[in-house]
């Protein structure tokens, strides 16, 4: 034990004696200032600041930090690195110092060898010299425990360091003056689905909005009064066939049977006459392979007319009546349909050419926590005149649904004429087949609904473009709100200003508009209209931060600005006199002294509560994208009692994002809007949502209607069962499936 503390004290004396020699070297001795300077960086308290501009960086190479203390390691000779601005020179003791470590190391591997030759004892046993013998080679899962155990009780004495050092007190004040924001979760990956791929149409040409408003005003007050004249003709058949229906006897010479066929016939050749745009229309597209309710009502029409003409050329007299009033009712509501979707066309296109500009609504992927999102941007009428001429959600339907109904109704009739030896029944059971399958509210569906949207929607200056945005409302469940949407230009004003120190109004004015402007705050426009009236003019500002604490700082002819509210000017430790912690209103400090304070005065519309309403009743989250620093989800909650609270509020960068004007947008139109503020666009989202819901159950109903009334039919056919599917009985059905639909369709326009 003796040889090896000399040996100790020999290395520790050849230590000192080489730091006394890097010591005395030129350039070797260095002071903390010299050690930062070489490789220190420097630190900035930016308290979450977002540069809007990009600012030089300067690439420099550092050393990553390690993760758990490093031992000492011994420098290798010839690979030795001098301090930074030390001489590197060589040293004959540093060398003499190495030679003796080395020596010292083969030494002690030669003992380690000899001694692991001779035989070991028992771990535990005492050997002959008095030595106790090494436990036996700790294993590779024991050392590694050991090894983890180490490191985690060393990062632990380093955590409660660091939290020892935090300050608890500036920790309590920026959590007090700096708002709380929702973090954005991570998007779930969503398994691909295996989908065919739908054959996708060319568009129509995109025709401008007032070419197409005056398009579909041609010919709408004919359409009304052919739609009347159509009603009154199934009202007199209606008559026609409850008269017999109740037991009453027609007066000579309408009791005769003939007579009362050649009227059926004559009535419903009369409506076909009336109907005979929407009839040869249906009929034309079953060619293009897009059968709709229009086409099997233009076949019952046939069919129907044919069996009137043979019941009213039977010698004996026909016992029966056509199902003229079933027809004559399914045309009437064909033609009422038709009538309230070009009202609803021509009253969307006419709002959309109100504005030369207006605003676009859109539907764009993954916005805020991976979800769709509706955004409003400024832009022009483009596509929205393609969209509207598209198919409707009721027409996708029925071009699925219909050509099933009309083979079914061909197939069923041929079974339960033809075969069950009833041949002569082929044309009643063709009529009865069609007449079902012909609901009612095929045109209702779509067209009534989306007419009394349109009619609400000119009201606030909106407009739907079609049904392409309206079928994507489905997976719409967020809406980004700016500060135009909550505070439009004419609700924000000046409550009065006040200049410090020595620094002229127009000189603080003029920084804080070009700060307002650079950052697109919604302030910009009043801070610069007000500018103008006192003849400045805007400046160039250079290096221009946005944040977390609510202000802008920028670099102006060397002046350092800082633009926010009280709590952004407490947060950078500018000094606010007494009494002048105003919380709507906007601070302007110049090269750390307060120069500036403009009282503002918010005033929320009236119409943004009942907008907040409709869109959380329609399970549509907001998300403030605000670049006004006032707005915050603390004072919109405080002064004006908005739920602020059930808003998500992104951090300052993702704000900029999502409000930023030259982000790509979706290429699906939802609506056009002519007016600005939160109202329009929370009418337009609700009313989308809506009309998809109401025309995707409508247009369910009628085809559950029209595959029941088709079974039914057969079977009264297959029986010849006349008296059980008489016009009356199959009118009361048709008008009982009805009856669902035309409600829905009233109440859509209804929030």
């Amino acid at each position: 034990m003796g040889e090896r503390d000399k040996r100790q004290q020999n290395s520790d004396e050849d230590l000192q004696q080489v730091k006394s020699l890097i010591g005395n070297a030129d350039g070797g001795d260095f002071s903390l200032d010299d050690i930062l300077a070489e490789y220190g960086s420097s630190r900035s308290d930016g308290r979450g600041a977002v540069p809007v501009e990009p600012l030089e960086k300067v690439q420099r190479e550092e050393e990553p930090d390690l993760p758990w203390p490093q031992p000492p390691r011994r420098p290798r000779g010839g690979k030795v690195v001098s301090f930074p601005g030390a001489v590197q020179t060589e040293d004959p003791a540093r060398e003499e110092w190495e030679d003796a470590q080395d020596q010292v190391a083969q030494e002690e591997m030669e003992q380690f060898q000899a001694a692991g030759e001779e035989k070991e004892p028992d771990a535990g046993e005492e050997r002959e010299d008095g030595v106790i013998q090494f436990p036996e080679k700790e294993s590779v899962l024991g050392a590694f425990i050991r090894d983890v155990s180490r490191k985690a009780d060393d990062y632990a004495d380093r955590m409660f360091e660091e939290d020892e050092r935090t300050d608890r007190e500036e920790v309590r004040r920026l959590e007090r003056l700096i708002p709380g924001t929702d973090r954005e979760e991570e998007p779930e990956e969503e398994e691909p689905r295996f989908r065919r791929p739908r054959k996708v149409e060319p568009p129509p040409p995109d025709y401008a909005p007032q070419d197409l408003a005056r398009e579909y005003g041609r010919g709408l007050r004919g359409l009304r009064v052919r739609a009347l004249l159509v009603f009154m003709l199934a009202a007199v058949a209606l008559i026609q066939v409850a008269v017999p229906a109740a037991g009453w006897v027609w007066l000579a010479p309408l009791d005769s049977a003939l007579i009362q066929s050649w009227i059926a016939v004559g009535l419903l050749g009369a409506g076909t006459l009336l109907s005979l745009d929407v009839l040869v229309g249906g009929l034309g597209r079953i060619f293009r392979g897009k059968v709709e309710m229009a086409a099997l009502a233009a076949l019952a029409c046939i069919f129907t007319l044919a069996d009137g003409v043979m019941l009213a050329l039977e010698p004996e007299g026909a016992t029966r009546l056509p199902y003229s009033a079933v027809v004559l009712a399914g045309l009437f509501f064909q033609l009422h349909g038709r009538y309230h979707k070009r009202c609803a066309l021509r009253l969307s296109c006419r709002v959309a050419s109100a504005s030369a500009s207006p605003y676009r609504v859109t539907q764009d992927g993954g916005k805020w926590n991976g979800r769709d999102a509706y955004t409003k941007w400024s832009g022009t009428a483009e596509g929205f005149g393609s969209q509207i001429q598209m198919d409707d959600g009721a027409q996708r339907i029925f071009h699925r649904v219909c050509p099933l109904l009309l083979v079914g109704a061909v197939v069923l009739a041929l079974l339960a004429t033809v075969g069950t030896g009833q041949g002569q029944n082929l044309i009643w059971g063709l009529s009865a087949l069609f007449s079902a399958s012909a609901s009612f509210g095929g045109g209702l569906s779509y067209g009534r609904s989306f007419h009394k949207l349109a009619r609400r929607l000119s009201q606030s200056g909106a407009a739907l473009a079609g049904w392409p945005g309206v079928a994507n409302s489905r997976r719409g469940s967020r809406v980004l709100i700016t500060d135009t949407d909550l505070f439009p230009p004419g609700y924000v004003e000046f409550n009065g200003y006040k200049v410090l120190g020595s620094f002229p109004v127009e000189r603080v004015m003029s920084y804080t508009a070009t700060l307002l402007r650079d950052a697109q705050s919604g302030l910009a426009r009043l801070f610069h209209e007000q500018l103008r009236a006192m003849g400045g003019l805007m400046r160039n500002a250079q290096h221009l931060c946005c944040y977390e604490g609510g202000g802008l700082s920028a670099n102006i002819r060397g002046d350092q600005v800082l633009v926010g509210s009280a709590a952004f000017m407490n947060l950078m430790e500018i000094s606010l006199p007494p009494g002048m912690n105003v919380k709507s209103a906007v601070f302007c400090a110049i090269n750390g002294e307060l120069a500036g304070i403009f009282a503002l005065n918010y005033t929320l519309p009236d119409t943004v509560f009942p907008s907040v309403e409709e869109l959380m009743r329609e399970k549509v989250g907001l998300v403030l994208a605000t670049r006004d620093f006032n707005l915050i989800p603390a004072m919109l909650q405080q002064r004006f009692k908005l739920a602020a609270d059930k808003m998500d509020f992104p951090p300052v960068e993702r704000r900029r994002e999502l409000s930023d004007p030259e982000q790509a947008h979706g290429d699906t139109l939802t609506a056009l809007l002519c007016r600005e503020g939160i109202f329009p666009f929370a009418e337009a989202v609700t009313a989308a949502r809506r009309l998809r819901r109401a025309a995707r159950v409508g247009t369910i109903l009628c085809c559950l209607g029209s595959v029941l009334g088709l079974a039914l039919s057969a079977y009264l056919v297959s029986a010849a069962a006349f008296g059980s599917l008489s016009p009356v009985n199959l009118l009361l059905f048709l008008v009982a499936w009805l009856i669902p639909v035309w409600l829905l369709s009233g109440w859509v326009h209804r929030f």
